[in-house]
């Protein structure tokens, strides 16, 4: 995996900065809400909101394992290289589909994100269970629980995570994108809907959405090369 793959991964996670918003702008809140019984002052939250965000690498970095480790099974079939080719096109074809959805120009990806709502409605109710949040080891476990949350931007990551190769840059891959995604998730929960009602703009969805078309288009080329 070279030096590009995990810092376009990181800027994937940044320019999702509107979606993470949008999609969690409001479990952000919820989470913070939850710790008030046990947390009188705002600023002291923080040590709970990073916890949450540590569950939730957690959880994306496993995930990746797991589709790396996908690839490098398939690879005792299939030429590596060869392989890696076709997902790199596949996930090139995401990147695409998911700057449109980013920029809100065809919202495709909810489709996907339907698929993975299967799992969700299993997960969510055990979520439940650590609300309110009466210490960091809740607020890690709740936050594990949160990183398998239905999204079309996690799902285009970790597809992208296949073309690692192996489990362990895999999980190295989408460990940089969820690095990339910390700035607004501990944001919206420092600032709250002052910052989510900002990243709602139109401007700054559409910026996003055309930076990964971008980046789809940049991958999309290097096959060829």
């Amino acid at each position: 995996m070279d030096e590009f793959t995990w810092i376009s991964a990181f800027l994937l996670g940044l320019m999702g900065a509107p979606h993470c918003s949008a999609m969690c702008g409001g479990i952000v809140g919820a989470l913070s809400l939850g710790t008030q019984p046990v947390v009188a002052k705002k600023s002291r939250n923080i040590p709970y909101v990073l916890m949450y965000n540590l569950g939730r690498l957690t959880s994306y970095t496993l995930a990746g394992m797991m589709a790396g480790g996908v690839t490098a099974l398939s690879s005792r079939f299939v030429d590596l290289n060869h392989l890696q080719l076709i997902l790199k096109g596949f996930a090139s074809i995401f990147m695409l589909l998911l700057g449109l959805y980013l920029g809100g120009w065809w919202p495709v990806l909810t489709r996907l994100e339907k698929v993975g709502s299967r799992l969700w409605v299993y997960l969510e109710p055990v979520g439940r269970r650590f609300i309110p949040i009466r210490n960091l080891r809740s607020a890690f476990v709740l936050g594990g629980i949160w990183g398998w949350l239905p999204c079309g931007l996690v799902y285009s990551a970790l597809i992208y995570s296949t073309t690692a190769g192996d489990a362990v840059h895999g999980g190295i891959l989408m460990l940089s994108f969820g690095l990339g995604t910390l700035p607004a998730m501990i944001s919206l929960g420092a600032l709250g809907i002052g910052l989510q009602t900002f990243l709602r703009r139109p401007v700054w969805r559409k910026l996003a959405g055309m930076t990964v078309i971008g980046f789809g288009v940049y991958m999309a080329y290097t096959i060829y090369l």
